[in-house]
């Protein structure tokens, strides 16, 4: 094939397309064949194979995702559609609410603070430290917020995946640490954390587990994506 062919087969929506759906199933077959080990996640696998292939095809990451748009379109609807097993376990939240929101709030105001002092700490210049704010978001949020108050969204994506990658790995070990037991609770930590990588991670522990982590992402992600460009303007003007 010639390289002028070559390029007009890269630069297809569908090749993009074909690539996304390629990779995911080669993370998700690694992932179950390992007995479902978090560090190879189907997202974080699937990440490396793409990344890889980009640097290989002539298609640079903008093109590959704006490619894309229809998969991450129907990111959105996916998000909604976790209202479905949460109304299943609508009794699990009783005597939950007020304790639950009260995590949340403060789940959405820590986590970004301290990614932002740590990176402070650390030199990291302003853009870095903006593309940090959204970093505990799910990853159609977090791409919006920091497109919003201009950070690298490549970073941004980036940032987010493996936060919820690294919340999906420890987390089972903190809870053991700390005796937390209830998978309510389990599931509430695990979405504000680690978003949609931890409602995954929840749903292997039970069902109730990940509709309540499911509740915790959506609630995280909406007010985050309120607070965050109020904050942008008060911490950089």
């Amino acid at each position: 094939m010639s390289d002028s062919a070559l390029n007009q087969v890269a630069s297809l929506p569908l090749t993009s397309m074909l690539l996304t759906l390629a990779a995911f199933q080669i993370g998700l077959l690694a992932y179950r064949a390992s007995g479902n080990k978090v560090w190879l996640h189907p997202v974080l696998v699937g990440s490396l194979i793409i990344a890889g292939a980009i640097s290989l095809m002539p298609i640079n990451y903008a093109d590959y995702l704006r490619n894309n748009s229809v998969v991450m379109f129907f990111l959105g609807p996916l998000i909604v559609a976790l209202a479905v097993p949460l109304k299943a376990e609508l009794a699990a939240l009783r005597g939950l609410v007020l304790p639950a929101m009260v995590v949340i709030v403060f789940g959405a105001i820590v986590a970004p603070a301290v990614a932002l002092g740590c990176a402070w700490l650390a030199g990291a210049d302003q853009q870095v430290l903006v593309s940090l704010m959204p970093k505990s978001v799910t990853s159609p949020i977090a791409i919006g917020v920091a497109q919003s108050i201009g950070g690298l969204v490549v970073l941004a994506t980036a940032v987010t995946v493996f936060t919820g990658i690294i919340g999906g790995l420890m987390a089972p070990t903190i809870f053991r640490l700390v005796g937390l037991t209830d998978d309510r609770l389990q599931g509430l930590v695990l979405g504000i954390n680690c978003h949609g990588l931890g409602t995954a991670r929840g749903f292997e522990i039970s069902v109730r587990c990940g509709a309540l982590a499911g509740l915790g992402m959506g609630l995280t992600g909406c007010l985050s994506a309120f607070l965050l460009p109020y904050a942008h303007t008060w911490l950089f003007g």
